[in-house]
């Protein structure tokens, strides 16, 4: 009866009024920025966080988090309309999508998708509000050493699952954990990495950084490649109703993509569009017909949907309850946090619980709000995707700018922004994953202080750890997990043929 009664206090705290238009706000500029070709929610969020401050802890995390959710949604509008991604989550569902819409069945997918992703998210709603609470009790109990030694397996997690190069993914990570570290080193209190100037003292801003790696270098990218609009189809009201074999046959995959999102969302390194492929391959594998996928199977287009959203709350999970992102999303949400003088992690149970059972409530509110968004208004939605880049591009430009400089009114970051801008157009070029550095960036001064803090309690040694039965876990599970990885790929190389000369 105490989550309930909680429940009920949060639905008191997300009916305020300035909550309330939070909410609505942040899933509107997320369905948009759906919707938008390649803007992505990293950067949105990023561009927000100077207006979230505006008002207050618990309406900026639900403003946050609503255009992270809301941009989950709106990607799968331009999917099935246009055949373009809205973001990269949403590519799978341009294949029976799309293909859905050619046959004169828009209608019903757009519809379909909306019900899967409500589902979906008020199932994921439901495992947050259950878990997060007992998992922050029990993170209550570690200390430096079981910190430290989860960030290790954390790592090692994160380097096996970084992406298809895994020697560039941990470069980047790397990179990110030494530009974390740059400025006043908060114990000895001396510069660290300025290379003389004092700009460098008061460190590198992760927002200067997450704007110019994920929105300028998609500025630079489109002005360099611009695509020419595609012509969108009507879709009417009258348009949405699926039939009823399309209605049973959706029940199911709806249901196991939610989960499966959920606890996919719960694996570090992992981002949501894996949760769309794994769910897409899983229906087809339990599909009596196979080979029909790609040709407009309404399974193929759902369960993906109910993934990709399932996915983004399970990912809140360890960011709330320990205080740890395992995605630049999710970074960026915490340094919004941050910014509100608030901790994520174990202590947010306590300290501020009003604002964990009110950003629950919130995100019931935003997934209703989405539905009700994302059916009539389709049509002015999917026609956003056709706006000319020479429009949109200017606007985008001047939102960077002003959401960069109003963080610290420093024309520093600005040049940061244009920098990691030009950093990260080349890093797509040559195929380097820039989401590794801005987790970098959030994890290195993390490890730091909970190794220096571990080094004083012991005495300046790290065997002691090995004692401590918690901290032991993470890294006999960071040990098993890496010989997993090595006798995997080892199998792998072994069953490719070798080329003979």
């Amino acid at each position: 009866m105490m989550g309930f009664a909680e429940i009920l206090k949060g639905f008191a705290i997300a009916f305020d009024p300035v909550n309330l238009m939070a909410c609505f706000v942040g899933c509107l500029i997320g369905t948009v920025v759906g919707v938008l070709p390649g803007l992505g929610p990293t950067a949105a969020m990023a561009l927000m966080l100077p207006f979230s401050i505006q008002y207050g802890a618990t309406a900026g995390l639900i403003l946050l988090a609503g255009v992270w959710y809301g941009a989950m949604y709106g990607g799968s509008t331009t999917s099935i309309l246009v055949n373009i991604p809205g973001e990269a989550a949403s590519v799978v569902t341009c294949l029976d999508g799309y293909q859905m819409a050619r046959r004169g069945r828009a209608g019903a997918a757009l519809a379909l998708v909306a019900i899967g992703s409500w589902v979906a998210g008020t199932l994921a709603l439901i495992g947050l509000q259950i878990f997060a609470p007992p998992l922050g009790v029990a993170a209550l109990r570690f200390g430096p050493p079981e910190y430290l030694s989860l960030m290790i397996f954390s790592f090692v997690l994160l380097s096996a699952l970084i992406g298809e190069n895994q020697a560039k993914g941990i470069l980047m990570l790397a990179l990110g954990l030494f530009l974390g570290i740059v400025g006043i080193d908060p114990i000895l209190g001396v510069p660290r990495f300025t290379l003389g100037p004092t700009l460098l003292m008061q460190g590198i801003d992760l927002i200067a950084v997450a704007v110019g790696l994920f929105g300028v270098a998609e500025i630079i990218q489109v002005i360099i490649a611009p695509d020419a609009p595609k012509a969108v189809s009507k879709v009417r009201l009258r348009d949405l109703y699926p039939n009823t074999e399309e209605v049973r046959r959706s029940v199911k995959p709806t249901l196991r993509g939610s989960v499966l999102g959920f606890f996919m969302g719960l694996i570090p390194g992992l981002s949501p569009a894996v949760a769309t492929f794994f769910s897409y391959s899983l229906e087809k594998r339990l599909s009596r017909y196979p080979e029909q996928f790609g040709s407009g199977m309404v399974e193929g287009v759902v369960a993906p949907e109910s993934a990709n959203n399932g996915a983004v709350i399970g990912a809140l999970l360890p960011l709330l309850a320990l205080g740890i992102p395992f995605s630049a999303t999710a970074a960026v949400l915490l340094s919004g946090l941050r910014m509100h003088k608030v901790e994520a992690g174990p202590m947010l149970f306590q300290d501020a619980p009003d604002i964990f059972w009110g950003f629950v409530a919130a995100m019931y509110l935003g997934n209703l709000m989405l539905l009700i968004l994302n059916l009539p208004l389709v049509g002015i939605f999917s026609r956003i995707a056709t706006i000319r880049p020479q429009v949109l591009m200017p606007v985008v430009s001047i939102l960077c700018l002003v959401g960069t400089y109003s963080i610290r009114f420093s024309t520093f970051d600005i040049w940061v922004m244009i920098m990691a801008g030009v950093f990260g157009f080349f890093c797509r070029r040559w195929g380097f994953p820039v989401a590794p550095l801005v987790i970098g960036m959030v994890l290195g001064p993390m490890t730091e202080n909970n190794l220096r803090l571990t080094m004083q309690l012991f005495s300046g040694q790290l065997l002691p750890i090995f004692y401590r039965p918690v901290a032991m876990g993470f890294l006999v599970s960071a040990v098993l997990f890496q010989l997993f990885v090595y006798g995997r790929s080892r199998k792998t190389s072994s069953t490719k043929p070798v080329d003979r000369l």
